[in-house]
Parts: C-alpha cells; structure tokens; sequence
C-alpha cells in the first residue's frame, strides 16, 4: 500500500503565499508520477500540477505563472509552492501519486487532502 500525508494548507490573504508538502510512504516503488490535484465546494476535482519521472511539469492554466511544482526523489515528497493566491483557489488540495504496480497496472493514489482558504 501507499500512503501520502500532506501538510501546508491553512487560511491565507488574497495574493499571500503557501506551500505543500506531501510525503509518500509504503509500497513506492516505480513511481510514474506526482502532484496535485484541488476540489472546490460544488465542483468537481482538478488538476492542479503534476511532475513525471524525467519529463516536464504539467500545469492547470488557472495556476500557471503562480504555483511551482517540484520533487525531492530522496525523499519521496512532493511540494506546490503557491503564489500570488486568490480567492478562486480556496479548495482541498489532494496529494496525488501514479505508479506502476505489478510492472503492468498504472495505479493512483490520494492523499486525505488539505485545505486552502484565500480570504482577506
């Protein structure tokens, strides 16, 4: 089994800025990939940003220019470094990790998610 445990999130003002972290634990051998996903009250769950092993960053448009997505390998943590922060990314953040299990089976996992309020 995986499990990720995330830490960062609390109450900001609007442009402030936060930092995730999140952790894996477990069963994390071929990782494929990490990052973040974010659900908002009333909406569906988003991407956010994910990191591949050797590839590039992939980001949601609406965060682009303002959160960075990085890894410590060594460490099996994934962090989203968030900026300029506005009231539209109030959302849990999810933790998110994609990997190959059993060498054939692209498997996610979750995080319990923590919350970002933007708000002045």
């Amino acid at each position: 089994q995986v499990q990720l445990v995330e830490s960062g999130g609390g109450l900001v003002q609007p442009g402030g800025s936060l930092r995730l972290s999140c952790a894996a634990s477990g069963s994390i051998d071929n990782i494929l990939k990490m990052g973040w996903y974010r659900q908002a009250v009333g909406k569906e769950r988003e991407l956010v940003a994910t990191i591949p092993n050797g590839g590039s960053t992939n980001y949601a448009d609406s965060v682009k220019g303002r959160f960075t997505v990085s890894r410590d390998n060594a460490k099996n943590t994934v962090f989203l470094q968030m900026n300029s922060l506005k009231s539209e990314d109030t959302a849990v953040y999810y933790c998110y990790l994609q990997r190959l299990r059993a060498g054939v089976f692209r498997t996610n996992y979750w995080g319990q998610g923590t919350q970002v309020t933007v708000s002045s």
